[in-house]
């Protein structure tokens, strides 16, 4: 880890300011034909850590939010540690690494380097909390209260702030107060419970699929929030958790239950409600067969050449099929085990039948129709090279939406930040660092302008 530095009083920086809202550390240019983001000019300050918060925050900044990502000075971001792997940087610098993991979900952010336990720190905090338009957290309730950090402090500092808690239970209830890791919430909000096979026992999802579910709940509740406040003039407090996330997305399993009384089970890839809807065996691999009606399961059986399975009145409707599910899934696996997957994807392709093979990563990132969207982007790291990374799911006609900045080395923008935003004297960021309120790692890097990079 680099040591700290004091700042000589003759460092500038070449960052330009540009006025939206608040004063912005970022230049605002824009490819050809695109205006800015559509958060151009709101500033968001973080103070989040793994991946719900970080998911969410980073789904702002793709839409052309300022992120100022307020880590520990000397651990930073849990995830900066989860791996392997690691992304190995190739300039020397001392043994520092980025795990994939990390870099997952912190593009598009600035990383300052602040104590919240240190009273400087907390004055650093208080300061950007005055200057910004929204504030995400993911601590126990009540922790950041302790530090003068809650609500309803930074509200009586800027009413017009948007504060978003991330949690696993919420901000009140009897479990307010637990800690919650994606994993045992899919536990303990019934996705496990779904997730397996029909005799086999509970398994997690293969991605930590309510934390993302949560960034994006929180992230969507973010954007309502500016909205409404361009209609009150004022912020509000949004309490996110992952456990009520969880119950929302159950979906059908949970109106299955709540109306028809019906209790969930594990399908393995089955569907409960449609057949034939899961995967199948082939004689090379695997395919996934979606027949949502009873004309696309018509397509289907023409395919394969077993009209017998739709003539057979227990499977000629959608109901019949669900309730003779097992027969009939034993008798389309043996009449998928004579073909290859190519073969079966050649004859159903164009047809009108939703259907995919089971690829794994490698074959998902090369296929066809991603590669054609090019949803795989590239930034340049400073010291990692170029990395590879999943860009925003979702296309923009007008708008400036991308990867601008690559995800930031602890502490990178401290100086920076303390500097251009907060307007911190000499005096006042040696004050800062001395008391080890704050940190400044020397990377020797120029000042970043976001907007001045590629952005794809």
């Amino acid at each position: 880890m680099f040591s700290t530095r004091i700042i000589p009083r003759t460092t500038r920086f070449r960052t330009p300011l540009v006025s939206h809202r608040y004063q912005s550390t970022v230049a605002p240019t824009t490819p050809a034909g695109k205006t800015l983001g559509p958060l151009s000019g709101i500033r968001v300050l973080d103070m989040t850590r793994v991946l719900a918060g970080p998911f969410c925050t980073m789904l702002l900044g793709d839409l052309g939010a300022e992120v100022i990502k307020v880590e520990h000075p000397a651990r930073g971001d849990d995830t900066r540690a989860w791996g392997p792997p690691f992304k190995l940087y190739e300039k020397e610098v001392a043994a520092i690494e980025g795990s994939a993991y990390y870099l997952c979900a912190n593009r598009n952010k600035q990383s300052i380097a602040v104590d919240m336990k240190i009273k400087e720190g907390r004055q650093v905090i208080l300061d950007l909390a005055k200057e910004s338009d929204v504030f995400v957290e993911n601590y126990v309730p009540g922790k950041l209260a302790e530090y003068g950090l809650g609500y309803e402090d930074l509200k009586r500092v800027n009413p017009k702030l948007i504060y978003a808690s991330i949690t696993g239970y919420g901000s009140f209830g009897p479990y307010a107060n637990k800690p919650g890791y994606d994993t045992i919430i899919e536990a303990e909000a019934g996705l496990m419970h779904i997730t397996g096979e029909a005799n086999g026992p509970p398994v997690k999802v293969g991605v930590a699929v309510t934390d993302v579910t949560t960034g994006i709940y929180a992230h969507s509740a973010i954007l309502a929030a500016l909205l409404s406040r361009v209609k009150s003039n004022v912020g509000q407090h949004l309490d996110v958790s992952l456990m009520q996330t969880q119950a929302t997305v159950l979906a059908n399993i949970a109106s299955s239950y709540l109306i028809g009384g019906k209790e969930g089970s594990r399908l393995g890839s089955s569907h409960p409600s449609i057949v034939p809807y899961q995967v199948f065996p082939t004689k090379d691999g695997s395919i996934c067969i979606g027949a949502g009606n009873d004309k696309q399961y018509k397509i289907f059986t023409d395919a394969i050449n077993r009209p017998d399975l739709l003539e057979n009145p227990k499977y000629a409707t959608n109901a019949d099929r669900v309730q003779n599910r097992d027969e009939l899934v034993a008798l389309i696996t043996e009449a998928l085990s004579i073909w290859k997957t190519d073969d079966l994807v050649s004859k159903l392709e164009g047809s009108g039948m939703p259907f995919g093979p089971v690829n794994n990563i490698k074959q998902t990132f090369e296929h066809p129709q991603l590669v054609a969207r090019k949803v795989v982007k590239e930034v340049e790291h400073p010291f990692a090279g170029t990395l590879k990374l999943v860009g925003p799911a979702v296309e923009y006609s007008s708008s400036h939406v991308g990867v601008r900045l690559p995800p930031p080395m602890l502490g990178q923008h401290t100086e920076q930040v303390l500097r251009s935003i907060l307007n911190y004297s000499d005096e006042q960021l040696e004050t800062t660092v001395r008391s080890g309120g704050a940190v400044l790692y020397d990377y020797n890097l120029p000042a970043q302008d976001a907007f001045d990079l590629p952005s794809q």
